[in-house]
């Protein structure tokens, strides 16, 4: 029987699969150093209890079962399979380990203190020893007459990162107790401004007590919460019925079961026989328009060709009027008032005159040809050949 010490939610319940599996491990009898894994699950069920956790970093390590259960499991037995794989013999083993949950309200504890241990992994933790090295040296801060474990959880549940494998760094590990005196003075130095304001700066803070720890567990002092549960009240706000807030109906009556049946019938009527309806006559009006309503445009199609050739004839007509009008106007030569140099022999050229040509009759090319001939430059054809 494994007794819940802690508050009304009961304490921390530890376990080792490897002491309660031991001698069903090894179906030879003899225990030997084998690689061996362990799986626990509820009977029945295919977990473990929501409050019931376990870890086993190595097959070669022991596998650790705690937790914290709450009010609702006390008088409830809890019944843990757990089975046993080896791994180099293959051989199997199960055994059922029964918890039994005993209320602690006849010995609360309303001061709690939660501490955060760097250099601890959860299961180093849980070891007995260590556990009780570690309440002896908060019993000797506190001195209360009644002091328990009541909450072991790993930093890694409580969101935090996997530590480095370097210099042998641990995860972490928070630990609550209870006590039935109030806090120690040098548990309240925590609470001190100048320590708060170390805190919020990253820095380490100033705690008297402190090396009563040191020695063996290394405790993050920002990080200590302490719980009074003899002055706290109810976080839950009075409801003043006003604006937004319905008044209260009394409590929830579901209907009965005599209800009486309901035709949907006519609801699926309106929902999809009369939208379908307007649908077919939408459908049979387009049809009617686009399939029987063509007359009219047959009859403008067969007028299309003579519009056609009408606007065909005009547009002959006005550009033979262009035409005509164009060569009637006159259009002055440009005269040049620089003389002309033969790009070859360099003799001067006279310019072109207006007045010696009809430049409104002449075409282009043949006032180009009336001009004195030029020498012709030989061009190459072959390699090395000259052509003139």
């Amino acid at each position: 029987m494994l007794r819940a010490p802690g508050g009304a939610g009961g304490g921390p319940c530890v376990g080792r699969s490897s002491a309660s599996a031991a001698a069903l491990l090894l179906l030879t009898g003899e225990i030997s150093n084998d690689p061996i894994t362990f799986n626990t699950n509820l009977m029945g069920y295919p977990d473990r209890p929501g409050w019931l956790r376990y870890i086993q970093r190595t097959p070669y390590s022991d596998g650790v079962l705690y937790g914290s259960p709450t009010a609702e499991n006390v008088g409830k037995p809890t019944i843990i399979e757990i089975t046993a794989y080896n791994r180099r013999t293959f051989e199997t083993a199960r055994h059922n380990l029964v918890i039994n949950i005993m209320s602690a309200e006849d010995f609360p504890l309303p001061y709690q203190a939660e501490f955060f241990i760097k250099n601890m992994n959860v299961e180093e933790m849980l070891a007995s020893e260590v556990l009780g090295d570690f309440l002896g040296a908060v019993k000797n801060v506190w001195q209360p007459e009644r002091l328990n474990a009541i909450n072991i959880t790993s930093a890694l549940d409580r969101g935090g990162r996997v530590p480095l494998p370097i210099n042998d760094m641990k995860e972490g590990v928070y630990v609550m107790v209870g006590a039935d005196v109030p806090f120690s003075s040098c548990l309240r130095e925590v609470e001190n401004p100048q320590n708060q304001l170390r805190c919020s700066q990253e820095m380490e803070p100033v705690i008297t007590c402190d090396k009563k720890f040191r020695a063996q567990f290394y405790i993050d002092w920002c990080k200590i919460s302490l719980v009074d549960k003899t002055k706290q009240v109810s976080t839950y706000p009075e409801v003043v019925c006003g604006e937004g807030i319905l008044p209260d109906g009394g409590e929830y009556r579901p209907p009965p079961d005599s209800l009486k049946s309901r035709d949907y019938y006519s609801d699926f009527l309106i929902t999809l026989a009369v939208p379908s309806a307007v649908a077919l006559v939408l459908f049979l009006v387009l049809a009617y328009i686009m399939c029987c309503r063509r007359e009219g445009v047959e009859k403008r199609n067969m007028y299309t060709p003579d519009i056609q050739l009408v606007h065909h004839s005009a547009i002959q007509k006005s550009t033979k009027e262009l035409r005509d009008m164009s060569k009637n106007r006159e259009i002055a030569w440009p005269l040049s008032t620089l003389p002309v140099f033969h790009p070859v022999t360099g003799e001067i050229v006279p310019p072109l005159h207006a007045d010696s040509y009809d430049n409104t009759s002449m075409p282009l090319m043949q006032a180009q040809s009336n001009l004195p001939p030029q020498t012709q430059i030989p061009q190459q054809q072959a390699a090395g050949k000259w052509y003139p």
